[in-house]
């Protein structure tokens, strides 16, 4: 699955996860109900913010690959897509080895022989094309399902930290401009990742990883020598994006 799609989906679980938890709020309270009067004090939130006009942005990658759970869970998938990835790897090198055999001695051999090397790397191509195809859904259904269940957990805690420090909108900036809206950003000001990551630590009660350093980030690289992509985990993420700076 490629980057782009997992954006797609992460962006739709956010956005049902935060309006069911609104729909939830809404219907607290019965049709007609007056709301409880509330002291001065009460009514501002915890951080002292009284207005919900600020725009703040969140890594939403940067904020699931960050997690405790997602570092552990994405290190652990790394490491059982292993066997498949040294599978890949030697179907590859026995195709290399077959079309460097046609390169170098395809003026030598004769007509019949030349014929069966290049049905056989034809036929060879073909069934590494399909393995790659399979692995790469695997992996992106595996990958998409932690990412799912994390952000499902995630999203009511963005949605509770906006409110409570007065943000009136909060902007994905997981894609860089110019693909992102965001054209810069404050980024110690603004951005919500760090703060929500730490959230979500606290509450899930995951500890760090043992192992130093971010957790890979899914993403699909280019076995050597061939035009066909198979997957792989080996890219780190930041838990927090940088700021984008304007065209000079």
């Amino acid at each position: 699955m490629t980057s782009k799609l997992l954006r797609i989906l992460l962006a739709s679980t956010v956005f049902f996860a935060i309006t069911a938890l609104a729909q939830t709020g809404s219907a607290a309270a019965p049709p007609g109900s007056s709301p409880t009067p509330t002291s001065p004090a009460a009514s501002v939130p915890a951080t002292g913010a009284t207005t919900g006009t600020r725009v703040g942005t969140i890594n939403i990658e940067g904020a699931i690959f960050g997690t405790n759970e997602g570092r552990r869970d994405f290190e652990a998938l790394q490491k059982k897509l292993e066997p498949k990835q040294n599978e890949l790897k030697s179907q590859n090198d026995e195709l290399e080895a077959l079309k460097k055999q046609l390169s170098t001695q395809g003026d030598k051999l004769n007509e019949e022989a030349l014929g069966n090397l290049r049905k056989q790397i034809e036929t060879k191509q073909k069934s590494f094309d399909r393995s790659v195809q399979d692995a790469q859904e695997e992996a992106g259904n595996q990958q998409n399902d932690i990412a799912q269940r994390i952000l499902q957990k995630m999203a009511p805690m963005i949605m509770k930290y906006a409110q409570d420090n007065g943000f009136g909108m909060i902007v994905d900036t997981t894609k860089p401009w110019p693909q992102s809206p965001i054209l810069w950003s404050d980024v110690e000001k603004v951005d919500i990742t760090k703060p929500v990551v730490d959230a979500y630590n606290a509450q899930s009660g995951v500890p760090a990883p043992a192992s130093t350093g971010t957790a890979p980030k899914p993403s699909t690289t280019k076995p050597t020598g061939t035009a066909t992509p198979k997957p792989s985990t080996s890219t780190p993420a930041k838990p927090a994006p940088p700021p984008t700076q304007p065209p000079k």
